[in-house]
């Protein structure tokens, strides 16, 4: 196990004015699960592959143990890499698969098949091991990818999207296979997913990059209740949070006739603004006695929840909203509700900055 450390790390790709990763500074703790998640092209791949080794680091550092492993040959890092595609090789079973980074390294065969029979059975694979890769579901063959890795024994853990082709059912099995796994084994680890759903259920903190750019590292809770900006305020939590240009009046915001409070020290940090940005969660709002005016447009049943996406009328134009209501009792289309927010969970953010404003 180890701590990771990226210290003002940058890439800039040749061809490109751009850096595909500006200036991060992230520290990992040892034996933590740090999730790296953003849309495509937030640079969350490239920190992961100049951690590995495998890219170039053009400005900054990367210090693995106690060591500056900036320079250092990827053969010589002592990470293990779970690629998307699991990377197997088609012609050996599954116990020559685990074992091959041991071989390569000219471990004794009596150790090398104890360490794989440790593996594939921490992984429920041992009835498998004669089989070949073609064999096997793509859950078992994302389990060999794994226990591959785990018998290396290395310092780090270095995941790269390694749930995206399974289906939507094996993927909710797998991440909680994985983080059990990982809290098991208490090995540093790095996993990249572009799923904020996936980042939220599994790791101990999660980094959200935009543009090359970090905007906010933190646990799941911190993340999902006071994002630092409108970015990470729409990015993180399904559905989305609610995002509104609205006027200030004091320490209220105006919203279609319908006043909200907002708490004292964001109303401070917004002095002399005429506008904020006003963002709601959709359990947050709820129906109510008094509050804004809203035409419900759709409804989606999920079960045990609902959500109802609502129309408002503001300065703008139309905006829409979505609430979280009760499943047994969900609007139906062309109804009109009246909303309001529940104390304290009003979140404000510069208008043109996107900076939260306040704690």
């Amino acid at each position: 196990m180890a701590e990771i450390r990226f210290e003002h790390a940058s890439r800039i790709y040749p061809g490109s004015e751009v850096p595909a990763l500006h200036d991060l500074d992230l520290t990992v703790a040892d034996g933590e699960l740090m999730v790296l998640v953003g849309p495509s092209g937030s640079g969350k791949t490239t920190a992961l592959r100049m951690l590995a080794g495998l890219e170039e680091v053009d400005a900054g550092a990367i210090v693995l143990d106690g060591k500056d492993v900036t320079d250092v040959a990827p053969k010589d890092r002592d990470v293990a890499m779970i690629f998307q595609n699991y990377a197997l090789y088609p012609f050996l079973d599954v116990a020559a698969n685990i074992g091959f980074p041991l071989k390569m390294a000219r471990v004794p065969k009596a150790e090398r098949k104890r360490r794989v029979a440790e593996a594939a059975e921490l992984l429920e694979l041992t009835e498998y091991l004669g089989r070949k890769p073609g064999q096997l579901s793509g859950g078992q063959r994302q389990r060999v990818a794994m226990g591959r890795a785990i018998v290396r024994e290395p310092k780090a853990f270095l995941m790269d999207e390694p749930l995206s082709n399974l289906d939507a059912k094996l993927r909710v099995q797998m991440r909680g296979e994985i983080a059990a796994l990982q809290a098991r084994l208490r090995v540093t680890t790095v996993y990249v997913t572009h799923d904020q759903v996936e980042a939220m259920t599994m790791g101990d903190r999660v980094a959200v990059l935009r543009d090359g750019r970090l905007q906010q590292c933190g646990t799941p809770r911190q993340l999902y209740a006071h994002p630092a900006n409108t970015f990470v305020a729409g990015f993180i939590g399904s559905p989305a949070m609610n995002l509104c240009r609205l006027p200030l009046s004091g320490t209220n915001v105006v919203l279609d006739g319908a006043t909200f409070g907002i708490e004292p020290d964001a109303a401070a940090a917004a002095a002399g603004l005429g506008e904020v940005i006003v963002g709601l969660r959709p359990e947050s709002l709820e129906p109510a006695d008094h509050g804004v005016t809203a035409r419900v447009e759709m409804v989606e049943e999920l079960g045990s929840d609902a959500y109802a996406v609502c129309v408002v009328d503001l300065p703008a134009g139309p905006t829409n909203l979505t609430i979280r209501v009760d499943p047994w009792l969900a609007p139906t289309r062309g109804e009109q509700l009246t909303l309001s927010s529940r104390t304290g969970e009003v979140h404000v953010f510069h208008p043109e900055t996107g900076e939260r404003l306040g704690s």
